[in-house]
């Protein structure tokens, strides 16, 4: 995940994080992060690096949040480890593996978030200090330390959780969300989101265009936005990383656009 050199927008150079399931010498397997303890909040300035107000990696432009304040995704994370070890992340500090830090795409750096694995009940605090991971589906990227602590090292991926903290009230609850207490949810389901439209019969018509390539169901989930409703395109319940990964790259090459993770 970690930056190779490159321009963001007015010469502010940053690092282009790569999502990894690197392989670890054998001596890495015996590892123990219990005793890690995880990041502690605290106020920072924003980074002098890593922090454009949008940047482009792959073809794709991401806008960085003017705070993190409030913020929540649910999605799988990755990890990344020994092949970055050392190398400069977004911020310009070197990549320790060992230590709990993490890459978004879009938060402010530094930031710090609670990361609630979905799959086993454990939760973690990280610090944000890197940008990535640059895949259609992943939410986070966990260093070696935090993703072997959260228990998903020997998977690569995990279902997870995400919520800020703020530095100054760590313990607060959001005004959104009480970010103090992930959400309970014995079995996640996981959905491919292909659109999202204020009219039903456009929701309804891109699903009956993906039904035709779909073995799985498609629906058309309906949300409201204050007094406006929301007809979300979804596909699913999918079973795994790999079929999300395998759908979306399919339905991209149809021209349906890129898709995104949704758990619930």
């Amino acid at each position: 995940m970690i930056l190779r050199l490159s321009l963001i927008s007015l010469a502010c150079c940053c690092l282009v994080a790569c999502a990894s399931r690197d392989g670890l010498p054998r001596n890495f397997s015996s590892f123990d992060a219990k005793n890690i303890p995880d990041a502690v909040p605290k106020v920072e300035p924003k980074s002098r690096y890593g922090n454009p107000s949008s940047y482009v990696v792959f073809g794709k432009r991401y806008h960085v949040l003017k705070t993190a304040h409030c913020y929540k995704a649910k999605g799988y994370a990755s990890w990344y480890g020994t092949k970055f070890h050392e190398r400069l992340t977004s911020s310009r500090e070197p990549y320790n593996m060992y230590k709990m830090t993490a890459a978004n795409k879009v938060l402010p750096i530094p930031a710090y978030v609670r990361v609630h694995n979905l799959e086993n009940g454990r939760t973690i605090i990280v610090r944000v200090n890197d940008r990535g991971p640059f895949h259609a589906n992943r939410v986070i990227d966990l260093s070696f330390a935090a993703a072997k602590k959260i228990g998903m090292t020997a998977k690569g991926t995990a279902l997870v959780e995400i919520a800020s903290i703020d530095p100054r009230h760590p313990n607060a609850s959001c005004s959104k969300t009480a970010t103090g207490k992930p959400s309970k949810q014995a079995t996640p389901k996981v959905y491919l989101q292909l659109g999202a439209f204020g009219s039903k019969n456009t929701a309804t018509h891109l699903a009956n265009r993906l039904s035709k390539y779909s073995k799985h169901p498609v629906y058309v989930q309906e949300s409201h936005e204050g007094k406006n409703s929301l007809y979300k395109v979804q596909i699913g319940p999918l079973v795994n990383v790999d079929e999300v990964d395998a759908l979306t790259e399919k339905y991209e090459k149809l021209g349906f656009g890129e898709g995104y993770t949704i758990v619930r």
